[in-house]
């Protein structure tokens, strides 16, 4: 199931995963869910913009 994030001011986003040339993954949230990949491992964590409301990965400190 592809993981979804319901910001505070109501809106749903999706989490999508990018390769890049070196190999490395460039993870985004998009309003589309078309696409959309469940949250990679327990190391990462999603929080959100206090400013804007759009959500963010990052890894787990």
């Amino acid at each position: 199931m592809a993981y979804s994030h319901t910001n505070s001011k109501g809106k749903t986003y999706w989490l999508h995963c990018m390769e890049r040339k070196g190999g490395s993954k460039l993870f985004f949230f998009s309003k589309s869910s078309e696409g959309s990949i469940d949250l990679p491992e327990e190391k990462y964590e999603v929080f959100e913009n206090e400013r804007t409301g759009l959500p963010m990965l990052r890894k787990k400190k």
